[in-house]
């Protein structure tokens, strides 16, 4: 989630941001100020299949500490997740874990619930260079022990670099047990620090990214806009806020 991900491809698992609960929790751990977000994508093409989340992050003096929510679907079916993390900076890496409670309805078919984790790193190997990688769904959680049907389980890794303070280029490869892998690589230009423009591309299945987004003083505000052939143009909205100067010791 987040429309600074959107804008660039979901190559988002270097990212360290206040969405990193929802991409990779790796980032939790580089949470330096209280920050909230909230995010909404639309499906025009698709009624019913819109999206949203939000998101609260805090730094302790031990670790840093996130919690959110997410919600897809209509009441014909839809996902609900409640979802907590904890993470921490070991020296140039940064380890975070997250737990999920997830419930599934469907118009039908009832109502049910699943508990599942997912672990993730970044690690910064220079001032220019850093590596990323997490896993969703480690413990193989199953939605409906009657069918064995399992929560999806993603392996994904990354590289991330950055050649001056303008320029963030992002590329990851991200494998599903049951499907083929999805390459997915990013491009972030930011005029001044304050004013962001992105864009990114996916291969299998195919798609093309473009967001725009600003940040000024404790507020940043993304856009983002996909284009599939199979589903369309999907519109995704963010908006973050941070509180004060407190900061991780």
């Amino acid at each position: 989630m987040g429309a600074r991900a959107a804008g660039t491809g979901y190559a988002s698992s270097g990212y360290a941001d206040e969405w990193s609960l929802f991409n990779n929790p790796g980032g939790i751990g580089k949470s330096e100020q209280v920050n909230s977000a909230f995010a909404y994508e639309v499906r025009p093409q698709f009624e019913g299949a819109n999206r949203m989340a939000a998101a609260v992050n805090v730094p302790l003096k031990w670790a840093a500490i996130s919690a959110g929510m997410f919600r897809f679907g209509d009441d014909l079916y839809s996902e609900q997740m409640i979802s907590g993390g904890i993470g921490n900076q070991f020296g140039i890496a940064s380890l975070g874990i997250k737990f999920n409670v997830i419930q599934y309805r469907s118009e039908g078919f009832g109502i049910y619930h699943a508990f599942s984790v997912d672990f993730g790193g970044i690690t910064q190997l220079t001032d220019k260079l850093m590596i990323s990688a997490y896993i969703t769904n480690l413990n193989q959680a199953k939605i409906n022990p009657e069918s064995n049907e399992r929560i999806p389980t993603r392996l994904t890794a990354g590289l991330s670099f950055k050649p001056d303070e303008h320029i963030f280029i992002t590329s990851e490869l991200s494998k599903d047990l049951e499907y083929n892998a999805t390459w997915r690589t990013g491009l972030e230009y930011a005029v001044y620090q304050k004013i962001f423009f992105r864009t990114g591309f996916n291969l299998n299945p195919n798609a093309a990214f473009f967001g725009v987004g600003a940040h000024k003083k404790r507020v940043r505000i993304d856009y983002a806009i996909q284009f599939n052939q199979l589903t369309g143009a999907s519109h995704q909205a963010s908006a973050g806020y941070w509180f004060g100067n407190r900061e991780k010791k």
